[in-house]
């Protein structure tokens, strides 16, 4: 697992790189990571800033507890059929 930089290096570095003083690999090279892990940082930060189409941080993890929150609706709903079914099964005449 690679190291986590701090959001506030990341951002620095991020500023450094979109300057175009340097190329990528230079900008990457000076503070000491990877030219890739850079272009993901960058990746990352167009996306967040609305630069290019994607899904955002804040929206993948809105959509993340959507997505927990319909499946506890789903068990909760499931549960309050089958509860449904047995009360009528004692309702029925004889």
């Amino acid at each position: 697992m690679p190291k986590a930089f701090p959001e506030e290096f990341r951002r620095d570095v991020i500023a450094v790189a979109r300057k175009g003083d340097a190329t990528v690999a230079q900008v990457a090279k000076d503070f000491g990571i990877s030219a890739s892990c850079l272009q993901r940082w960058l990746k990352i930060a167009d996306i967040e800033d609305g630069n290019k189409p994607g899904v955002s941080q804040a929206e993948s993890a809105e959509l993340k507890e959507l997505r927990k929150r319909n499946r506890l609706l789903e068990q909760e709903n499931e549960v309050l059929r089958r509860a449904a079914a047995y009360l009528a099964q004692g309702s029925l005449p004889k």
